[in-house]
């Protein structure tokens, strides 16, 4: 592992200044999401199918978002260089991160839910489990699948790696034990999903994903990984 004190530019970014950045940039997104979802389709009814170009509209409102706050951050505490200051670097290592994420996906998840599919049929599911993915797959047709493909294969991991990763883990392994940090970020990135049934896969890949960045010290490899644990599931879902 290289040594995190020769490339920090975040170092003035304390834990507790980066849990209170993530929070509101947490609610911020959300925030402008759900004010989107409201002018553009009026309703959140749970039992209505959300167009998926709603959905466009509110992850780019999210992504905007984050990256606005993200941006503050790296101005205030960083170099002011947003890919030095969350380690956004690649390498052609980084390319073992697509076995990684397709592992996880297939093999990682299923053995930690298939126990709580014995034990709680009902609740865990293999149609509950991919019931979110699948909605979402539904609501896209024609043009709108591509756009679905640059949301959950692309958009989604770089996002949510620079914001869970970068900038979240980055600043607690300054005040806790980065083992301590990787899983406390793992445990953060699974709950903000809202999913209950997903937690236990969310959470165990979080592990895969903290585990990548702590190993390389930059967003190459979990980002690459990321992508290809959710373009795995949704193949799997769009397939069957």
């Amino acid at each position: 592992m290289e040594d995190m004190s020769v490339d920090d530019p975040l170092a003035q970014l304390t834990a507790r200044r980066t849990f209170l950045f993530w929070a509101a940039a947490f609610l911020l997104a959300n925030l402008t999401a759900t004010i989107l979802v409201l002018v553009t389709f009026g309703t959140r009814d749970e039992d209505v199918v959300v167009p998926f170009w709603v959905v466009t509209v509110s992850a780019l409102g999210m992504w905007a978002s984050y990256a606005f706050v993200l941006r503050r951050v790296s101005t205030k505490f960083g170099s002011g260089n947003v890919a030095r200051d969350y380690r956004i670097r690649f390498a052609p290592s980084d390319l073992w991160g697509i076995p990684l994420g397709i592992a996880s996906q297939f093999i990682l998840v299923t053995a930690v839910t298939y126990p709580l599919t014995r034990l709680f049929p009902d609740a865990f599911s293999v149609e509950e489990v991919e019931k979110r993915a699948r909605d979402l797959v539904d609501s896209a047709s024609g043009g709108w699948m591509l756009a679905l493909l640059l949301i959950v294969v692309v958009g989604a991991p770089v996002i949510e790696e620079i914001v869970y990763r970068g900038l979240l883990q980055q600043g607690l392994e300054r005040s806790i034990h980065p083992r301590a940090a990787l899983v406390l970020t793992a445990i953060i990135f699974a709950a903000i999903h809202m999913q209950p049934i997903e937690f236990p896969g969310l959470f165990v890949f979080a592990l895969v994903l903290g585990w990548a960045y702590q190993r390389t010290q930059r967003l190459g490899l979990p980002i690459v990984a990321h992508m290809a644990f959710n373009a795995s599931g949704v193949l799997v879902v769009t397939l069957l």
